[in-house]
């Protein structure tokens, strides 16, 4: 598990480090300039995610503790739970309807949820680190998001049209249904439904 937990560290650090340190990155800035800046960020960060997809792998294939054994029951409340991860995931990424606008970071909002969902289906070792790191990461940056909002530095989206809620579920249960019926086994050798 240590390329995963390289890979974490990693991951975690390069995306915490505005809110963390942004002495750190405004001084990484002020020498690189900021497409320098950018384009070391990016380099790293597909680093990271590299190192945390093959350390997976590779943890799965060597076996893991199972630190519990979770109900089948959950595995259903887990497809429940990523329908709604899709559908604000897509929210996310389109102009502010309802759904961006109450949940503010939508995008956030289907990390957490898909996080939270894989801990109640998989009690490996990995998976729980895995899924603990990013949960803990997703809230750590929710909570730096709302100390900037209140300092002015972010804005929140404004309302525009009821119409991206109907996309974002349209779109987002479709994509919910590529990734259960197909992607989902074909990137991660794991078959959602039995």
């Amino acid at each position: 598990m240590t390329l995963l937990i390289i890979g974490l560290v990693l991951f975690i650090a390069t995306h915490l480090l505005r809110p963390v340190a942004p002495g750190l990155r405004n001084a990484g800035i002020a020498a690189l300039g900021k497409p320098g800046w950018m384009a070391l960020h990016g380099i790293v960060s597909l680093a990271s995610l590299a190192l945390i997809v093959y350390g997976f792998i590779d943890a799965r294939e060597n076996g893991g503790e199972m630190l519990y054994f979770p109900p089948a029951f959950m595995a259903h409340i887990t497809l429940t739970l990523m329908a709604i991860a899709a559908i604000c995931l897509v929210a996310g990424f389109l102009p502010p309807g309802h759904i961006r606008t109450k949940l503010k970071f939508p995008i956030l909002v289907a990390i957490k949820i898909w996080a939270l969902a894989h801990l109640l289906a998989n009690g490996e070792s990995y998976s729980v680190l895995l899924f603990v790191t990013i949960l803990a990461w997703a809230v750590i940056l929710r909570i730096t998001l709302k100390k900037r909002i209140a300092a002015g530095e972010t804005k929140l989206p404004v309302f525009v049209s009821a119409k991206y809620d109907v996309i974002a579920v349209v779109v987002g249960l479709a994509l919910y249904a590529v990734i259960v019926l197909k992607l989902h086994e074909w990137l991660i050798g794991v078959a959602p439904l039995p």
